[in-house]
């Protein structure tokens, strides 16, 4: 039953199908590699009662095919609501909540007929690239337990990687799911902004930055699992049409223009061996009959920060206010939290109306960009996994990080106007060299509305390089 939790999760659609295997026995075998390694790693969290998982996979076996993840066992990032199981968000203000109804995302997933598990673990509200917080404690690298497994869908990531789940989710604000995938060396997708619609909970109009998305070890799994999640909701605006995804993954990606950006004209600082690394691999579209060219840093970083920053404190403000205005909850809240909350309170209409323009401007240049490429690669992190017991990274390569996420900012310019964009694997760190042995990732983006585009190119590149196979955690 080992070889179950190594193989892609559409191919065990496949066989719980044809009946060539059971669900009881995916979920046995699922908990056997949870008890094996997640004692070590730490990924899932409020991981339910076997013997009750065990009697719903029998349930499964013995009932009609809801969808194509019947009987696959699911854990859901610790920031979305599943019902019946605990939602702390990292937070020990929320340490005790269990929701009693599944937040829209999750009920998608639950009626294509997944079966869900427990948790994965993630920051603190989901606040920093760095899966620890005061609950349930760190989350360490597959590959390297003393180094960090990224966030915030850190748990996610590295239970991918440690075949503990076939496919995930995740959510992505700053990186969320393209950091993690690359220091996991699986696959992590943002999808356009409006893909999968939030809840119809609180503003829904003024906040388009953060978005739910799949993470898997193959693009195909993605794009299964974002069928399942995909589609508008009527009571939220600007959602896109439904779409597939799966079917013409296969298609022939040569003559595609592909941009390299670099370190946008040396504005990111970047830690010795990412940029060579990522270089090298972006060339391996080459290979694929891509036309790749280095492009000129398109627009003002300094400017991007700024609107990013601003945004970012204005939305985050927003949500978590309530808690700050509890003395009793505010003192349970982390310091990044803090900071976030003040930050937001302080701006002025005019300084959010500069940054809303600053995004708009922003949005328009890179339209003009697609315009000639079909897609842009940055690297997925500015550096590589630093030691698990660090809270942030202060510097790179020589340069002061200003604040507790400044360390990623290469992920900026996708965020800000919610573009799509897949972590692709690319490849590992030299030995002898900095990042020796450890895996690092590259963010492929395009047009908003081009998902469908990026998960051919990821499936391209998937097939002739393989990395989560290729090279396993040991």
């Amino acid at each position: 039953m080992t070889d179950l939790t190594n193989r892609d999760a559409v191919d065990l659609s496949a066989m719980l199908k044809a009946r060539e295997i059971s669900a009881v026995e995916l979920m046995q075998a699922t908990l056997d590699r949870i008890s094996a390694v997640n004692g070590d790693i730490y990924a899932i969290v409020s991981l339910r009662d076997p013997d009750a998982l065990l009697a719903e996979a029998q349930a499964a076996d013995n009932a009609p095919r809801q969808g194509w993840l019947h009987g696959i066992p699911l854990a859901v990032k610790d920031l979305a609501d599943v019902a019946g199981i605990p939602t702390s968000m990292g937070s020990p203000a929320f340490a005790d909540f269990i929701p009693k109804a599944d937040c829209g995302m999750v009920a998608r997933m639950r009626a294509a007929g997944g079966l869900f598990i427990g948790k994965t673990n993630t920051p603190e509200f989901g606040l920093g690239s760095h899966t620890f917080n005061p609950v349930h404690g760190a989350t360490r690298n597959p590959y390297d337990a003393s180094r960090t497994v990224g966030g915030s869908s850190g748990g996610a990531a590295a239970a991918l990687a440690a075949r503990m789940l076939a496919v995930t989710d995740g959510s992505d604000m700053m990186g969320s799911l393209r950091n993690p995938a690359g220091w996991c060396n699986v696959y992590g997708m943002r999808p356009s902004w409006g893909r999968i619609p939030a809840d119809p909970v609180g503003d829904t109009y003024l906040h388009p930055l953060a978005t739910l998305g799949p993470m898997a070890r193959s693009p195909r799994d993605m794009a299964a699992l974002l069928e399942v999640q995909s589609g508008p909701n009527p009571r939220v605006p600007f959602g896109l049409p439904p779409a597939t995804f799966l079917d013409g993954i296969d298609t022939e990606v040569k003559g595609r223009r592909i941009g390299w950006l670099g370190d946008w004209g040396g504005a990111y600082a970047m830690e010795a061996g990412v940029l060579d690394l990522v270089e090298g691999a972006v060339k391996g579209f080459a290979d694929l009959g891509c036309i790749v060219e280095a492009v000129d840093a398109p627009f003002s970083a300094a400017e991007l920060w700024e609107s990013w920053v601003t945004l970012r404190a204005f939305a985050n403000a927003g949500r978590l206010d309530p808690l700050y205005a509890d003395p009793a909850k505010r003192k349970l809240l982390k310091p990044e939290a803090i900071w976030e909350i003040e930050t937001g309170r302080a701006l002025t209409p005019m300084q959010i109306q500069r940054a809303s323009v600053i995004r708009s401007q922003w949005y328009a240049a890179a339209s003009d960009l697609f315009d000639t490429y079909d897609a842009l690669v940055l690297p997925s992190a500015q550096l590589w996994p630093f030691p698990v017991d660090w809270d942030w990274p202060k510097e790179i390569a020589g340069r002061q990080m200003d604040t507790y996420h400044r360390w990623m900012e290469v992920v900026v310019p996708v965020s800000l106007i919610g573009l799509p964009a897949i972590s692709l694997p690319a490849g590992f760190g030299t030995p002898g060299g900095a990042g020796a042995g450890l895996p690092m990732g590259m963010q492929i983006f395009g047009r908003h509305g081009d998902d469908a585009a990026l998960l051919q190119l990821a499936q391209s590149w998937h097939r002739a390089t393989d990395w989560p196979n290729r090279q396993r955690p040991a």
